[in-house]
């Protein structure tokens, strides 16, 4: 592809449980734009595992990604699951992001990253032109898988940077949530302890702020801005990516509520499968119910990076 014909790509980079679904979908909302949910888990979860689309169905009987797969690779049978596992364990490392970033690797790991993200580019393109979107939003949120997106040529890739008050975050990740998705049993969602989280939370965020220093265009959005005034939040969304939003672009959007319509989201939180009206709203239940030895153990580890992030961690607001 030359320059003009790259690939519009927004991903939605972060830590989870920071608020991503909902602005995917918000953002899915506008015209041309198709969101896929949190690309990096569909090899497992919808190929292996046949979890459900947003959509509601099972990821084989969904006509959407039915035809993004026969666009793609002639049919889903056809890809080498096995070998994209492979390929992730090699090059889908965190502690792959500074060789990534800077270029500083062999040949044999630029082949590895290049055959590695031509799932990924494959899958974009089919989707694009199955919906007709201009625009394709990726929300795996992974860290590494960014970095590795950047090295590709073909891509016209952003990066929205979503991040929230660490504390939130870690009591997040401590909740029993069920996945609603797995079809024929019941599962919960990964639950990681507060002092782990709290150092992921740091690592993650403070590679996330390296891209927009070698070019790569980045916006940083903060889910406590965009709980306060979604309207705006979204409408600097569509400038980043540079969507031209007619007069009755976001007619969707209230003050304090989104409707919602069906998605395709692979993966990504239980919300993905709500449609109609909800309610937005900051979730605040980190300060009452999270323990206080927690909060502090949090606040301290993460006191740096939320400092350069304009949140102030020893303060209750």
């Amino acid at each position: 592809m030359s320059a003009t014909e790259r690939l519009p790509v927004l991903y939605l980079g972060g830590i989870g449980r920071s608020g991503s679904t909902l602005l995917e979908r918000m953002i899915g909302e506008l015209p041309g734009v198709c969101s896929l949910g949190e690309v990096v888990h569909m090899w497992d979860r919808a190929l292996r595992d046949d979890e459900r689309c947003g959509c509601g169905e099972p990821f084989s009987g969904c006509p959407f990604w039915q035809a993004v797969g026969e666009r793609a690779f002639g049919g889903w049978e056809n890809v080498a699951v096995a070998r994209h596992f492979e390929l992730r364990a090699r090059v889908d490392d965190v502690r792959r992001t500074p060789a990534l970033l800077f270029g500083t690797f062999g040949r044999s790991f630029r082949r590895d990253v290049e055959e590695y993200t031509d799932y990924f580019q494959m899958v974009y393109e089919a989707a694009r032109d199955v919906s007709g979107a201009e625009l394709i939003v990726d929300s795996s949120k992974y860290t590494p898988l960014f970095f590795c997106l950047r090295r590709r040529d073909d891509l016209d890739l952003r990066l929205l940077h979503l991040i929230r008050d660490s504390r939130a975050v870690a009591y997040s990740w401590t909740k029993v949530v069920r996945r609603p998705e797995v079809v024929g049993g019941e599962d919960f969602m990964y639950r990681i302890s507060p002092g782990r989280m709290a150092l992921l939370w740091s690592v993650h965020n403070t590679l996330l702020a390296l891209p927009r220093f070698a070019g790569t265009p980045t916006r940083t959005l903060r889910y406590e801005d965009f709980a306060r005034d979604p309207d705006a939040a979204l409408r600097e969304v569509a400038a980043f990516v540079g969507l031209d939003l007619g007069s009755d672009a976001m007619d969707f959007l209230d003050r304090d509520s989104v409707r919602l319509s069906t998605s395709h989201q692979v993966a990504g939180n239980p919300l993905r499968f709500t449609t109609g009206e909800v309610h937005i709203r900051r979730d605040d239940a980190w300060r009452t119910k999270f323990a206080a030895a927690d909060r502090r153990r949090v606040a301290v580890l993460t006191a740096p990076v939320s400092a350069v992030f304009g949140y102030s961690p020893f303060r209750s607001a």
